[in-house]
């Protein structure tokens, strides 16, 4: 076997020659670079996020909803809108008590009723602010809110003739 691996290594060309000059520099370069790495830098991400996100909050502070709404107009016009709504979120409240069976029909017919109100007066706060505070808009939108109230008068009314027949029978015998 000795006899093996002594032709083997005679007959094999190995490189044995020195390595090129600079070699040495090269390898120990390879194994431990130094120069700068290309990293990703989220200090441009950063700073590019905060202004877009500081353009957005310009952008939404300056487009505010620019409406004129009733209590826009005067003070009183204020306080009245105060009036109607805190009146007519009052009554629902009351009206949503007497909801049973019997006077489903009649509350959801008043509450849709209510809708379409509602849509109406908010087509008149389009025609304020298109009209400049036209007093005839102003006065149609205190009128939609008096209807709203006579709805809901009335939803009272034919409740408590459902909820107490007799009642009510006797009342319009002593008229």
């Amino acid at each position: 076997m000795k006899d093996q691996l002594d032709t083997f290594f005679e007959n094999s060309n190995f490189d044995t020659d020195v390595p090129r000059f600079g070699h040495l520099e090269r390898f120990e370069k390879r194994l431990n670079p130094t120069g700068k790495k290309k990293t990703f830098s989220y200090k441009w991400m950063s700073i590019a996020a905060s202004i877009i996100l500081m353009l957005g909050f310009w952008l939404g502070t300056n487009q505010t909803n620019s409406t004129i709404v009733l209590a826009d107009v005067s003070p009183q016009m204020q306080e009245a809108e105060n009036f109607f709504v805190t009146t007519i979120s009052q009554e629902i409240r009351e009206i949503e008590r007497f909801r049973n069976p019997k006077t489903e029909q009649v509350i959801e017919d008043a509450l849709n009723q209510l809708e379409k109100l509602e849509d109406k007066y908010q087509e008149l706060v389009k025609e304020l602010n298109d009209s400049n505070k036209d007093r005839r808009v102003i006065y149609a939108m205190i009128n939609n809110y008096q209807s709203r109230i006579e709805v809901l008068q009335n939803v009272f009314k034919q409740v408590d003739e459902i909820n107490n027949p007799i009642k009510n029978q006797d009342d319009e015998i002593y008229l």
